[in-house]
């Protein structure tokens, strides 16, 4: 038996695509899993994170804690999410493997384990971002007579908003390929073809399941890659005697000549 023919044959065949539980339904779901788990850990980790670097406090905490849940395995946080019933309000049957709408079987459980597992690249990022913005610039906005709001809207979020991208695209490909594992505890996503493949010994469909995951975490990451080129000054962080110009800018233009603005 050649695995690889087999998997290419499970591919091609339009069959496997289609319907309720077909590869396209799947990847639909995986791919709404993803997202909205990115949405719920950004809008959780960016607004403490963004707040705490531009006040320059709380970020070691804040940091720590979150990189903590890194050593919290997410098929731990599944399989909890999944069976826990604290107040016995179902009988001791599994509340986390109900339907969730669009999102499938143990939908909620899942979202859960991944938006937490989100967290730790995304505050660690968006933290070391706005501390990493030169000092001589926020000072020179300072003398300028900026307020805390236009010199975080101004000057630090535009120069940190490179490697605040950075840390949402590691985010999502870690989210999008953990999102598989969801399977292994009746949940959603293209890990249950992997799942059933390898469990009825039908190894060309557990390999098309993981060939399809990991084309699309190379589609996510070059996608997410070009958003951050275009969040990157081509001319990079200001010099510092150019420093006066930069923080008369307010867009992502932050290095270029802004003389109409003294």
């Amino acid at each position: 038996m050649n695995v690889f023919s087999d998997s290419l044959a499970y591919l091609f065949d339009g069959a496997n695509w289609r319907g309720y539980d077909g590869m396209l339904a799947l990847l639909v779901e995986q791919l709404l899993l993803t997202a909205t788990a990115m949405v719920l850990a950004a809008g959780v980790a960016l607004p403490l994170a963004l707040t705490l670097g531009h006040l320059g406090r709380g970020g070691f905490l804040a940091i720590n804690l979150t990189n903590f849940g890194r050593a919290v395995p997410t098929f731990a946080l599944l399989a909890i999410f999944v069976v826990a019933d604290p107040w016995g309000w179902t009988g001791g049957r599994f509340p986390g493997a109900a339907e969730l709408g669009p999102y499938g079987r143990a939908g909620a459980s899942t979202l859960a384990a991944l938006a937490l597992f989100a967290l730790p690249p995304i505050v660690t990022n968006a933290y070391v971002a706005m501390r990493e913005v030169p000092g001589e610039v926020v000072e020179a906005a300072r003398g300028m007579g900026m307020t805390g709001r236009q010199l975080f809207f101004r000057v630090e979020l535009p120069l940190a908003l490179p490697l605040i991208v950075s840390g949402l695209r590691l985010a999502l490909v870690q989210v999008w390929a953990t999102a598989t594992i969801a399977a292994l505890v009746v949940g959603p996503g293209l890990g249950k073809v992997i799942v059933d493949g390898f469990d009825s010994e039908d190894y060309g469909k557990g390999i098309a399941g993981a060939v399809v995951v990991a084309v699309m975490a190379l589609v996510l990451e070059v996608a997410a890659s070009l958003v951050e080129r275009w969040a990157r000054p081509e001319s990079g962080p200001p010099p510092a005697r150019d420093v006066e110009a930069a923080v008369s800018v307010p867009a992502p233009t932050v290095g270029a000549s802004a003389d109409g603005g003294h």
